[in-house]
């Protein structure tokens, strides 16, 4: 951390989570907890990868941490602390990934596991055999992980809010550029470029780098017909005077992202666009009334579905009020009118109801951390309608 900025998790976030894993280990027959997905490898060690078709599983005794990577993975993957022993194969599909984990998991006196899978996922072509035609697999399946990262820790989100922090600086940025006759994919690189110089000058060495050849912090928009669409693309056209926007900007700590989005318009509003805006506006105001510690997730969305009943713009909407958000940019649980559960302290929510008429969509979203007696604003870029008008 420097002057203030939370950068990285402290090394005791990982004790905390090994302590917990162990504990979890004792309620079962098996002798070590095993995980081929990438992100709950890091969540559990802090050691990060693309996942591709060459597996990589770790695994968690009483008293041991060790992991098999492809060789190429080996360099990057001995320096962490708490692994410790680093096996590898040399590729796939001339290795024997799994294999290789059996042997680790003989040598650490292993004889059944539960694990987050029967063997690696079949990402990019890998195919391979399952982990249990080499050991017992006493459960699979296993869900420690994604339910530990529900409710995040106050280091977490720190992360979360410094990501924030960076995002709004990229979404000035964005704002600032966007003109009448500039291309939407140009307009986002320099934004993005902008605030990822920003953040790389302002932490130095002490950013945790999470990219290969690309910055930390991204911001863009989609505009034209494609806002209709919840996920509608960058469209090959020069922006025009009165057309729509929906913008995203995000930015990597330490491998935790923060969402915020606002709908903006080039030049004058029309009453129809101005009316579409301050119903989604004023749904996301529902969605924080209705949100704290205890709250349901169902009853979250229901307010904002019964909001828009209100409106009679039920048919203009696509999706749910939102969801979790820490190391992935979707994450459980969800604010869904089906999910069962309840806001706790440390859930980290987007807050994003949209409308999409035929022409536009209109969403805000913000992200929103459940805290002891209310709720956290961690992003905080403006929501009126003056502050998101691109004026000439």
């Amino acid at each position: 951390m420097i002057d203030g900025m939370p950068t990285r998790l402290p090394a005791s976030e990982f004790e905390t989570r090994l302590t917990a894993i162990r504990e979890r280990l004792t309620e079962t027959a098996a002798d070590a907890a095993v995980w081929f997905d990438a992100t709950s490898i890091e969540y559990v060690t802090g050691f990060h990868h693309i996942q591709t078709e060459r597996p990589v599983a770790l695994a968690v005794t009483d008293d041991r941490v060790e992991i098999t990577v492809p060789r190429l993975e080996v360099e990057r993957v001995s320096p962490i602390p708490r692994i410790d022993a680093v096996h590898s194969y040399f590729d796939y599909p001339g290795g024997d990934p799994i294999e290789t984990v059996d042997e680790m998991l003989t040598g650490m006196g292993v004889e059944s596991v539960a694990a987050d899978a029967d063997g690696a996922p079949g990402v990019m072509g890998y195919e391979g055999p399952p982990l249990s035609d080499f050991c017992e697999v006493e459960s699979e399946g296993i869900e420690w992980v994604p339910e530990m990262r529900e409710a995040k820790s106050d280091a977490e989100v720190d992360l979360i809010r410094e990501s924030a922090r960076w995002a709004n600086l990229a979404h000035r940025s964005l704002a600032d550029h966007t003109e009448v006759g500039a291309h939407p994919a140009t307009v986002s690189q320099r934004a993005s470029m902008e605030g990822s110089r920003a953040m790389l000058d302002a932490l130095g060495s002490e950013y945790a780098v999470r990219t290969r050849g690309d910055g930390p912090v991204h911001a863009g928009y989609i505009s034209g017909d494609e806002t209709a669409l919840p996920h509608g693309h960058t469209p090959n056209e020069r922006l025009s005077r009165g057309d729509v926007l929906i913008t995203g900007a995000t930015a990597n700590v330490d491998g935790y992202v923060s969402e915020l989005e606002r709908t903006m318009f080039v030049g004058e509003v029309t009453d129809e666009q101005q009316y579409y805006f301050e119903i989604a506006v004023e749904a996301q105001e529902v969605a924080f009334d209705a949100m704290g510690p205890g709250a349901s997730l169902s009853h979250v969305d229901q307010a904002v579905w019964d909001y828009f009943e209100e409106q009679g713009v039920t048919d203009l909407a696509r999706h749910h009020v939102g969801h979790n958000i820490g190391m992935d940019g979707h994450e459980p649980p969800y604010i869904d009118r089906g999910a069962d559960g309840e806001m706790e302290p440390g859930h980290v929510y987007t807050i994003e109801p949209g409308l999409y008429t035929d022409d536009a969509g209109y969403r805000h979203s913000d992200t929103v951390a459940v805290t002891d007696d209310g709720i956290d604003f961690l992003t905080y870029y403006p929501r009126d309608l003056e502050s998101n008008v691109i004026r000439e």
